[in-house]
């Protein structure tokens, strides 16, 4: 079963419907994301509890429920509150405030003019006011959580009520009725990211039939191999593959990036793009709860909803916390009037003050509200990051492993050189001439070095010779005839065998060579002339130096684990200056990685398949994007641009994020105890006290949402 619950103005209300829901006989697996409201739970069929038993167990404890139906779409978009937010003043707790506010005028307005009575109005006040909140405080209590917030409230303000303090009496519940508030509005706005991702998944749908006719239908119904049409201006309805037509699509959405991306027949794309020009058709290859947005959303959903190490420990510590300062209370009330012969009133009006900063609220937030907000900036970013573990982790790394072919490099051969020795063609003019001869006995190859020479051919606008009899020597060489002549293209050892290489030329090959290049020699089969070369090499990503450079100023270590030769390796390590290993089985990385890891606290960057072992061996795993579902099922953290400057990001936001949440555990903490010996010494109040709890609260949220404005350092 899944519920969408309302109401939830921190992480400890979390531990409230849990703890409650636990007691409950047949109900198992609760999971309740404090983020997203959603609560999911295993209910046995033919058990003792029953659906309507669950909600109004709910309900008593002051939340609303509403049942999920629809698994395909947008989990959130159930409830009313996803749809439209109400203002503040229209939420249930805005109106308590203002009815309260009423209350407290009239009250004081009734003691100004009819003194004898003034102390009666405050007291109506009072408990018009603080029923609802007893009302919650005993249904927590009755199901597993007497320590609530709610009780330590309630039993200040009768307490006050009754030593004849009605008027403070009725500043703590005023005062803790716009605490509540201003939780709920800051709650609010840390859950707008992930309703800001649910707003991109589009709604509907151009469905076309086999006779080419148009009909709307919901994204949700689509269905693998349905035919959808794409007008300028919509968003993409599916995840697909594009069978007619041509444009430019903004995939901001999904990758962060913000340049448009040109597409084609035949090109993937993502629901939740922008169509920009031109009408297309696309076939779907996911329903709508299985494509790319639709599993971006779950993956924070479920980030969000894991807990980071920091925050495990702080509600460990809560659970003693509370009841300690409820103990130190009821001594700050006992012990004073016993020992010391002081007023039992004045004690008791104190330690009335220390139960209502015993609530461990802004503490137990102080994390969460963090994770949560670096979760979000780096979702807008194209930083999809696996939970608040793997985001504090990241910033506590000082090595970082790159794999090289994909992730430091664009993972495609590109042609660097191209070098004519015949006669006929040594004018710069012609080397486009030896270059179309490449491109003519290769165009019948499948091969990336070979499909490399025929695009850039292409890209330089050479016309390309037709080739006949074209076939391979397996692995050594590929022959055409082209123009009459019988050509072979080879690797320079194969070349060597069929022709004479010079001295000069075998030299220009070795240059080459030592640039990580790897090279082909085009010769004449009858003459044995060797009529030119052409250099090829997995191209270094434009942003990989500053990439690794930023990591270099951060004072993190960063290495090359490779399984290509030592050439290759060694001339792209000098340029990148970044340490090395070349000619390495997974298994190898894996031992290094494995080696490393005694050391050091270590990120593993890879493409998320061969490098699967190192990454799930490695602190944090984090998976370029190019291969996006591959990266979001293995790694710990996917970059959905696959820039390498994009690490340094994520280390610098982890580090802001740990940062923030030990300014606000500091907060937290030095506030209550601040306040803890003002009001052991009476300088402050019960109304003070209350300030301090819900203040500190909402400073903390406040200050966790300072984050949603992180830039980058460099």
């Amino acid at each position: 079963m899944q519920y969408h619950i309302e109401g939830m103005d921190c992480a400890s209300c979390v531990g409230k419907i849990e703890t409650a829901l636990a007691r409950m006989p047949d109900v198992s697996d609760v999971q309740l994301n404090f983020a997203t409201e959603k609560l999911t739970l295993t209910l046995a069929p033919d058990g003792e509890t029953q659906f309507s038993d669950i909600e109004k167990t709910i309900t008593r404890l002051g939340f609303g429920i509403f049942a999920i139906t629809d698994q395909s779409t947008d989990l959130s978009s159930e409830s009313p509150s996803a749809t439209e937010q109400p203002r503040w003043w229209q939420s249930r707790k805005g109106k308590q405030v203002i009815g309260l506010g009423v209350l407290m005028s009239a009250a004081y307005a009734l003691s100004v003019v009819f003194s004898d009575y003034g102390m009666w109005a405050f007291a109506v006040a009072v408990i018009v006011g603080v029923s609802p909140f007893a009302r919650k405080a005993f249904a927590l209590a009755s199901t597993g959580t007497p320590f609530s917030i709610e009780m330590l409230m309630s039993v200040a303000a009768i307490g006050a009520l009754i030593i004849g303090e009605p008027e403070e009496a009725a500043a703590v519940v005023f005062l803790f009725s716009v605490g509540e508030l201003l939780e709920s509005v800051a709650a609010d706005r840390a859950r707008a990211g992930i309703r800001a991702l649910a707003a991109l998944v589009p709604k509907t749908a151009i469905l076309l039939d086999a006779q080419g006719g148009q009909r709307d239908v919901p994204a949700s119904s689509l269905q693998i191999d349905d035919l959808v049409l794409v007008r300028p201006g919509d968003k993409v309805s599916a995840d697909g593959i594009i069978t007619q037509g041509a444009s430019s699509l903004d995939e901001s959405p999904i990758t962060g990036e913000s340049i448009p991306v040109a597409k084609t027949v035949g090109d993937k794309v993502f629901a939740g793009a922008i169509n920009m020009e031109g009408a297309l058709h696309i076939r779907v290859e996911k329903t709508a709860a299985d494509n790319t947005i639709a599993r971006i959303i779950e993956l924070v959903e479920q980030a969000q909803a894991s807990k980071a190490p920091t925050a495990r420990f702080i509600e460990k510590f809560s659970r003693y916390y509370t009841p300690a300062v409820m103990a130190i209370a009821a001594l700050v009330i006992i012990i004073p009037p016993l020992v010391m012969g002081g007023e039992w009133a004045t004690w008791l009006y104190r330690g009335l003050a220390l139960l209502l900063i015993a609530c461990p609220c802004a503490l137990v937030l102080s994390t969460p509200a963090a994770i949560a907000s670096g979760l979000a900036v780096g979702t807008r970013r194209g930083l999809l990051i696996k939970g608040g573990s793997a985001l504090e982790t990241i910033g506590r790394v000082n090595t970082v492993a790159f794999d090289k072919t994909g992730t430091l490099t664009e993972g495609k051969p590109r042609v660097t050189d191209v070098v004519t020795f015949a006669q006929q063609y040594m004018d710069a003019q012609d080397k486009n001439a030896i270059l179309a001869l490449f491109a003519s006995v290769e165009s019948a190859s499948n091969h990336p070095l070979a499909k490399a020479i025929i695009d850039h051919a292409k890209a330089a606008n050479i016309a390309i010779p037709v080739a006949s009899k074209a076939h391979a020597t397996a692995g050594k060489a590929v022959h055409a005839t082209v123009a009459g002549r019988s050509l072979t293209i080879g690797s320079p050892v194969y070349a060597a065998d069929q022709t004479s290489i010079t001295a000069k030329q075998n030299a220009q090959i070795e240059a080459l060579q030592n640039e990580g290049k790897t090279v082909s020699v085009l010769f004449d089969e009858q003459s044995r002339e060797v009529l030119g070369l052409i250099a090829l090499r997995d191209e270094l990503r434009d942003d990989a130096k500053e990439g690794v450079a930023q990591l270099h100023a951060m004072g993190v270590r960063s290495m090359m684990l490779t399984g290509d030769n030592r050439l290759t390796a060694q001339a792209l390590a000098s340029h990148l200056d970044i340490e090395w290993q070349a000619e390495l089985l997974p298994e190898d990385k894996l031992r290094l990685i494995e080696e490393m890891k005694t050391k050091t606290q270590i990120a593993m960057i890879g493409d998320g398949i061969n490098d699967a072992p190192a990454l799930a061996t490695a602190d944090v795993g984090i998976a370029m994007g190019g291969g996006t579902d591959v990266a979001i099922e293995t790694a710990d953290v996917a970059l959905l641009k696959s820039r390498v400057t994009d690490v340094a990001h994520l280390i610098e936001l982890s580090r802001a994020t740990l940062s923030n949440i030990h300014q606000n555990v500091i907060f937290a903490l030095g506030l209550k105890a601040v306040f803890l010996i003002t009001t052991v010494l009476g300088i402050t109040g019960l109304w003070i006290a209350v300030l301090a709890d819900t203040g500190a609260t909402v400073l903390v949220t406040l200050n966790a949402l300072r984050l949603m404005r992180f830039k980058n350092v460099h």
